[in-house]
C-alpha cells in the first residue's frame, strides 16, 4: 500500500517553519506497512491542492494532508477538498460542541471564526479534535482514502493516534512491518561499513539494512516486511545478534535510547552522580544530560572552565601543569574532572579541553584534537580523541565521545561489584 503526504503552507516552502509532521507522519505509517511514495510541500492555494491530490489518488492508496484547516481567509485547504469532492458544507452540532468546549477549557468565548470550525463537508468523517478546533476530515472514496489534518503537529498527532490510525488500519490489508536499530559510537560510517561488510553480503535477501549516520553516532536500521510477524522479528533480530557479537566495543544501545539516558540509568543503578568541567564543549555536555528528565536526581552541575585562569581558580588545576603540557592535555583534563566532582561533590566528575576549531591547531596538536578525562572512584583516566575542522560538529562528537567514554566506565564499575 503507498501513501502520500502533502503539507500545506507557504511559510514551510520560505524556510519559516520546520515541517516536522511529515517526519512523523512517515515513520508512523511505515511502521503500519505503507510505503510512503511522496512527501510533498505545497502553497495554499486552490490548484495546487487539487492537482497534488488528483495526482496522489491516482498513484497512492492513502493520500494525507497537513495544513490549512484554520478559520482565517488563507486556510483553504477544507473548500477545496468539499469541492473536489462534490460536497456541500454545512454546520456540525457535534463540533461545534466540541469546539465549545475546548474553549471552555481555556477560558475563552466563542467568536464568529471557531463557529467557521463548526461548518465541515457533509461527505467527510470527521475525526475529532481534543487539542484544538480545527477537526481532521477523511474522504473515502473508490477505494482510495484521503485525509485532511490541522499543521499544529499537537493537533494532528492527537487526531491521528486518537481516531485516524484505527480507521487507516481497519481500511487496509497491510503488510507487517519490523525495523531494529543498533546504536554505534565511536567509528566513522566507511569503516563502520568496511568493519562489517561480510556480515552484510550475507544478510538474507528480505532484509534490508540502511545507515543512518549523524555526528557522532550512526544508526543501523534493519527492516524487513511481509504477513509472518513472528517469523520476521525473529529473522531480524538474529541479524542484529550477530552484529552486536561482532562489533561489541562499538555498540551503545537499541532503536529509540539514547546515550544520555543510559548514562542515566548506569548512575541511577549505581546510586552515583556527576559533575562536568567543559572547555571546549563549552556546556553542551550538561546541555544533554540535562535533557534526560530526572537529571536532579544524579547530576550536580557543571563548571565552564573555558580560560586557563579559570581552570586553576575553580577546578585547581595546577599552573605549571597547564605550562608544561598545555591546556590541551591528559594531565589537564584529569585534573578538571577531578575538579568538577570535589568542588561539586559527586562520585564521578567529567571533563573536556580541545582545539575546536576551525583556528588554533598547531603541528602537535591541530584542529580537532581533544582529551576527555573522567574522576571516579578509582581514580582518573583520560583518552586523546581526532576529529575533524568543523567546530559545530567537534562539539557534538566530543560530547558523545564523552558520554560513550562515561557509560563504558560505568558499566565497568557496576560488572566488578
Amino acid at each position: 500500500m503507498k501513501a502520500y503526504i502533502i503539507t500545506i503552507g507557504t511559510e514551510i516552502l520560505i524556510g519559516q517553519i520546520n515541517d516536522t509532521n511529515s517526519t512523523w507522519l512517515a515513520s508512523e505509517l511505515v511502521k503500519l506497512g505503507f510505503k510512503v511514495d511522496r512527501i510533498i510541500s505545497i502553497p495554499d492555494t486552490e490548484n495546487d491542492i487539487t492537482k497534488t491530490l488528483e495526482t496522489g489518488l491516482k498513484n497512492a492508496d492513502l493520500v494525507v494532508f497537513t495544513g490549512g484547516l484554520g478559520p482565517t481567509n488563507d486556510d483553504i485547504t477544507k473548500q477545496t477538498l468539499a469541492k473536489f469532492y462534490n460536497s456541500d458544507i454545512s454546520f456540525s452540532k457535534g463540533v461545534y460542541n466540541d469546539v465549545i468546549s475546548f474553549l471552555d477549557l481555556r477560558g475563552e468565548k466563542m467568536n464568529n471564526l471557531n463557529k467557521l470550525q463548526a461548518t465541515v463537508p457533509d461527505k467527510a468523517k470527521i475525526l475529532p479534535n481534543k487539542q484544538g478546533t480545527a477537526p481532521g476530515l477523511l474522504f473515502d472514496y473508490n477505494n482510495t482514502v484521503c485525509i485532511s489534518l490541522p499543521g499544529i503537529p499537537i493537533e494532528m498527532k492527537g487526531i491521528m493516534n486518537q481516531f485516524g490510525f484505527d480507521i487507516i488500519k481497519k481500511k487496509f490489508q497491510l503488510p507487517f512491518n519490523f525495523f531494529h536499530t543498533t546504536l554505534i559510537t565511536g567509528i566513522g560510517e566507511s569503516h563502520l561499513a568496511e568493519r562489517i561488510s561480510d556480515w552484510e553480503i550475507s544478510l538474507p535477501n528480505e532484509i534490508n539494512v540502511a545507515y543512518l549516520p549523524s555526528p557522532g553516532l550512526i544508526r543501523l536500521r534493519l527492516g524487513m516486511n511481509g504477513v509472518n510477524e513472528l517469523e520476521i522479528k525473529q529473522k531480524v533480530l538474529k541479524e542484529a545478534e550477530k552484529l552486536n557479537k561482532l562489533i561489541p566495543e562499538l555498540i551503545f544501545g537499541e532503536n529509540d535510547q539514547t546515550l544520555e539516558q543510559i548514562v542515566s540509568e548506569l548512575l541511577l543503578e549505581l546510586n552515583s552522580s556527576i559533575a562536568t568541567a567543559e572547555s571546549c564543549t563549552g556546556g553542551d555536555i550538561a546541555r544533554v544530560l540535562t535533557s534526560v528528565q530526572g537529571a536532579s536526581k544524579w547530576y550536580n552541575g557543571s563548571i565552564v572552565a573555558y580560560a586557563n585562569q579559570i581552570k586553576i581558580k575553580l577546578l585547581n588545576v595546577p599552573e605549571n601543569v597547564i605550562k608544561m603540557n598545555g591546556a590541551v592535555s591528559s594531565s589537564v583534563v584529569e585534573y578538571m574532572a577531578k575538579g568538577a566532582k570535589n568542588q561539586l561533590n559527586t562520585n564521578y566528575g567529567i571533563a573536556t579541553s580541545g582545539i575546536a576549531g576551525p583556528e588554533g591547531g598547531t603541528t602537535d596538536k591541530p584542529v580537532g584534537t581533544v582529551w576527555i578525562g573522567i574522576s571516579g572512584p578509582k581514580g582518573e583516566l583520560s583518552k586523546q580523541f581526532t576529529f575533524g575542522k568543523e567546530r559545530a560538529i567537534n562539539i557534538i562528537r566530543t560530547t558523545y565521545a564523552a558520554l560513550n567514554m562515561l557509560r563504558k566506565e560505568l558499566l565497568s564499575e557496576i560488572q566488578n561489584k
